[in-house]
């Protein structure tokens, strides 16, 4: 046993990142033909890609309902970077639900929001640290969001509950290399030259070469962040995203994808409609980048046998807040396994395209 865990045999239902939002998923479980127990009448499995918490109405019972399903054994999941962020004390945009030092920021983008008692706080910390970093079998493999094979043969070396320790063993590696050359004397500077706070999205900043180095610092040299948050390359213009301003990239690493083995992630908020230039206008730089070429329900990647789940439900704060019906660009869905047939969370079926594994 190790972070890369057996995924169970016969027929899946893949369920993209929830981010708190325990409606949608109990209408797609219903639509899925799921009891509240999490029996399925065709003996189907529940898969979740990771990212349960933040920025929705409800994380506390999102988290409590997967860690039921799992403990029934009619589910498996594997932990998403937000569920990294919840295990390390790690406050981000959309966690004030959880901390305390996040909650008055917090308020008035994302609330109303669900906060847990001291027990469910127990409870979701010990449910989070049994999770696996990815799983697979010889016709699938599922992680949050990058299937390198170093990161993952890193991973399979680490035993299971490790994932706190050894990502906090990273994570001082990458402070003691900023610290050990100029970059933290080089950051330092950038921040007397550019007082404005990075969470500020009305100041743009300059490119900060400095915070972009270490950006692409803490992004690549952690398998497990890598793993969990993707693959970066340096950008070259200031852009807003996870609530602050970025200096590097996403890049689609599936085009250099090369195994015959198909994967399936979450992660990187793909829109359910089509790439029409003014849908387009909507996007952000990372999501026009990486899908803006892609159709919303492809296959891709160099062998088109890589499927990205994550529909966008994690942005239906947006409309929370404006106080409107949620935008159609927004939804939960299921990845139905091997029909390779998409399920959302208003009972809406359709068929993906263009896998060639």
């Amino acid at each position: 046993m190790s972070l890369i865990q057996a995924l169970p045999s016969g027929a899946l239902d893949i369920v993209g990142d929830i981010h708190g939002e325990i409606d949608a998923l109990e209408q797609l479980l219903s639509h899925l033909g799921y009891d509240a127990q999490g029996r399925h009448p065709g003996g189907r499995t529940l898969v979740f890609v990771g990212d349960f918490c933040d920025r929705g109405p409800d994380s506390p019972a999102v988290l409590m309902r997967v860690a039921q399903l799992m403990a029934s054994g009619r589910a498996v999941a594997v932990i998403g970077n937000h569920e990294i962020n919840l295990l390390r004390n790690d406050a981000k945009d959309g966690a004030g639900w959880y901390f305390d030092a996040r909650l008055a920021s917090d308020h008035d983008k994302y609330a109303p929001f669900a906060r847990p008692t001291a027990g469910e706080r127990a409870a979701i910390v010990a449910f989070l640290s049994t999770l696996p970093v990815a799983l697979e079998r010889p016709d699938l493999r599922i992680v949050h969001a990058a299937w390198l094979p170093g990161q993952i043969a890193a991973a399979r070396q680490l035993p299971p509950g490790s994932v706190r320790s050894e990502y906090d063993h990273w994570e001082a590696e990458v402070r003691r290399q900023a610290q050990d050359g100029t970059l933290a004397r080089r950051m330092a500077a950038e921040r007397q030259q550019w007082p404005h706070d990075l969470e500020d999205p009305q100041h743009k900043p300059p490119f900060l070469q400095a915070h972009a180095d270490n950006e692409l610092l803490k992004a690549m040299l952690n398998p497990l962040k890598v793993l969990t948050s993707g693959v970066e390359r340096q950008g070259t213009d200031p852009f807003v995203a996870g609530g602050k301003w970025r200096f590097v990239e996403r890049m689609a690493w599936w085009d250099s994808y090369t195994d015959a083995t198909p994967v399936v992630v979450g992660h990187y908020w793909r829109r359910p409609v089509v790439a029409a230039p003014e849908t387009l206008g909507s996007l952000t730089p990372e999501e026009a980048g990486l899908f803006g070429h892609i159709p919303p329900f492809a296959w891709h990647g160099q062998r088109r046998n890589v499927f990205c789940v994550d529909y966008s439900v994690g942005g239906r704060w947006r409309a929370r807040q404006a106080g409107t019906p949620h935008d159609p660009q927004y939804r939960l869905a299921a990845l139905r396994w091997p029909e390779r047939t998409l399920l959302f969370e208003d009972g809406t079926e359709v068929a993906t395209t263009g896998f060639d594994a």
